[in-house]
């Protein structure tokens, strides 16, 4: 998730903070023949079904905190059911139009007291395989059904487990998938008329320290006008030493390299590698965010509070390496 700096140190810990849409190329709709398919050889590492009655404790942790990610979104994540349970199979993380206060910052942070509170007009939750699971490489898969709605805003993306060349973005981001306001009226730049947004992004962070951070990535549109908030879709990358891939179904839209990317913490150490900030080991997260800088200020702007409640649903997230 795209983050602007509150302070060096919240963001390091929080990992809450936003700017705004990164800048993309146009949009892959139909790559070509070529990029269809991943490449073989991998073995599967980690996984959740989510086949159980409630979220495996063993495999993810609650965030709970009211901070807004930074980035002026209007959410509290809870631990509660009402904001992410298991059943049938799947896991639902669901944003709901309630008021709610609580801690400010999230517990692990340095700063956080439980005297701190903060009141938000919505609930979410996100989770996180910090301390739990987090890996060096490998192919990362996540099948998908999205939320859609003015204001709407899921993530899935990985962040550095620590920080070992500095607060964000020195020691990297990456965003598997995110997308915002699916169904509301398409801002893209090449819309048609009264087209509907179903854009997905893939983007990584890095660079200098706020307000000099750099992101990068590429949006991806479905084939046939189909969106990702009618059914499901899985959403993965494939990360090894110097490159990363980003697909959609298998198919191919994006390709990053160490050529594109750089960590600002080079320029005080001599202990930085070719591949860096993304040598190192990351973890996953899943949240559903409510407006804020991004969703907030595009498509059809604001939040629509009807919309909701809404939810991310994932049927199963899966880890492989070689």
């Amino acid at each position: 998730m795209r983050r602007q700096l509150l302070s060096l140190f919240t963001c390091t810990v929080l990992a809450g903070c936003q700017l705004a849409p990164p800048a993309t190329e146009q949009p892959s709709e139909q790559p070509a023949p070529a990029e269809q398919a991943t490449e073989p050889g991998w073995q599967l590492v980690w996984q959740d079904e989510f086949d159980g009655n409630s979220i495996d404790s063993t495999k993810w942790g609650f965030e709970q905190n009211c901070q807004g990610g930074g980035n002026n979104e209007l959410q509290c994540y809870t631990n509660r059911r009402e904001n992410a349970y298991v059943e049938n199979g799947i896991l639902h993380i669901v944003a709901r139009k309630e008021t709610y206060t609580g801690a400010a910052l999230n517990e692990d942070d340095p700063a956080h007291s439980p005297h701190q509170r903060k009141t938000q007009p919505y609930t979410s939750a996100r989770l996180r395989s910090k301390g739990k699971g987090d890996w060096l490489y490998g192919r990362f898969e996540i099948r998908a059904k999205l939320p859609h709605g003015q204001g709407s805003w899921p993530a899935i993306w990985m962040l550095p487990t620590d920080w070992h060349y500095g607060s964000w973005p020195l020691s990297g981001e990456i965003d598997i998938m995110e997308a915002v306001n699916l169904g509301t009226v398409s801002d893209e730049p090449s819309a048609l008329a009264d087209e509907r947004e179903r854009r997905v992004h893939g983007t990584l962070h890095y660079g200098k320290l706020p307000p000099d951070n750099v992101y990068s990535g590429k949006s991806y549109k479905l084939r046939d006008g189909k969106s990702p908030s009618d059914a499901f879709y899985t959403y993965a990358i494939e990360w090894e030493a110097g490159e990363i891939r980003w697909y959609v179904d298998d198919v191919l839209y994006a390709t990053q390299r160490s050529s594109d990317w750089y960590t600002a913490a080079s320029y005080s150490r001599d202990d930085i590698g070719p591949h860096a900030p993304f040598d190192q080991r990351f973890h996953l997260l899943l949240n559903l965010a409510v407006g804020g800088n991004w969703a907030g200020n595009v498509n059809e702007t604001g939040v629509d509070a009807s919309a909701y409640p809404q939810s991310l649903q994932i049927d199963y997230v899966r880890v492989y390496q070689r």
